[in-house]
């Protein structure tokens, strides 16, 4: 299915090769749900664009892009006001993916995206523990009368892998019930992020894990390029030492979502993306024998 995709330009480091590449990346331009401001559609670009801008060498965990083979296909081509058959090609490309044996890495997009993905993720890994790093809790049922929607999408992810699987990390913002279902149903730790996450990686150890990151966990100083940003978030230097307790475990598949390069000053966002990005491939794919 990656006949559905379109490659404009790539990831840094990226190789030409599919076949002989461990990590794959895709854009999946999606925006139709978005409920503050749009954008999202521009942040897989925007990101690969940026990323050129940055060393291939992490000075955190002393390796180097290099070491690593992983092809960037491009962005799902999506068509404008089908949500349902959005999530479907999405769904499509991932589960080749997957069936080929490499490491998925999505790039939003708004966050309603990782349903697709999870979706596919849980027919290889039917107990697959799910870790989100978000401002928003996105548990309401519906959102504007639509089930389906950036707001509502771990509602729906719950539906898949089952509420006690979904650990949500630095939540800030929600309605009173959202906060009430979690307290029944999920695993949610309400702003804070690295000592949770130390707490619960004994719990995760051994089990396969996918990874959603919103970038608006991150405190509008250092991301506001995205949709609804929420003050009283995490730095930079939090979320990317979550990616690296991460690394400790065995991740699965990773997305990143709802940078909106409408409204990011300088680029500030999408370089923290493409960072957030270079740490996560070090991190969570496989380095190849010279």
């Amino acid at each position: 299915m990656l006949d559905l995709v379109e490659k404009y330009t790539g990831f840094i480091g990226c190789t030409d090769s599919y076949e002989h590449s461990g990590l794959i990346i895709i854009g999946a331009p999606m925006d139709l749900t978005v409920s503050f401001r749009p954008g999202t559609r521009l942040g897989p670009q925007q990101i690969r664009r940026v990323s050129h801008g940055l060393e291939e060498y992490s000075i955190y965990l002393g390796k180097d892009l290099g070491d690593y083979r992983y092809y960037d296909a491009g962005d799902v081509s999506l068509p404008y006001g089908n949500i349902q058959e959005g999530l479907s090609r999405i769904g499509r490309v991932v589960s080749e993916i997957l069936f080929d044996g490499k490491f998925p890495l999505v790039l939003g997009g708004e966050h309603l995206i990782t349903l697709a993905v999870l979706r596919e993720v849980v027919k290889l890994h039917p107990d697959v523990a799910v870790v989100v790093f978000d401002a928003h809790a996105d548990l309401r049922n519906e959102y504007l009368g639509e089930e389906y929607s950036h707001a509502t999408v771990m509602r729906r992810i719950i539906e898949v892998i089952g509420g006690k699987n979904l650990y949500q990390f630095g939540i800030r913002s929600g309605i009173r019930e959202e906060f009430a279902f979690a307290s029944e149903n999920t695993n949610m730790y309400i702003n804070e992020i690295i000592p949770p996450l130390q707490e619960v990686l004994q719990q995760l150890n051994g089990r396969p894990v996918y990874v959603s990151l919103d970038i608006d966990v991150v405190d509008p100083a250092y991301a506001p390029g995205t949709g609804t940003a929420e003050p009283g978030g995490c730095t930079s230097r939090e979320i990317l030492k979550a990616i690296h307790l991460l690394g400790e475990l065995n991740v699965v598949g990773f997305d990143l979502v709802e940078v909106s390069p409408v409204y990011d000053i300088a680029e500030q966002t999408a370089l923290l993306a493409a960072k957030l990005v270079r740490e996560a491939i070090i991190s969570f794919a496989r380095p190849y024998n010279r």
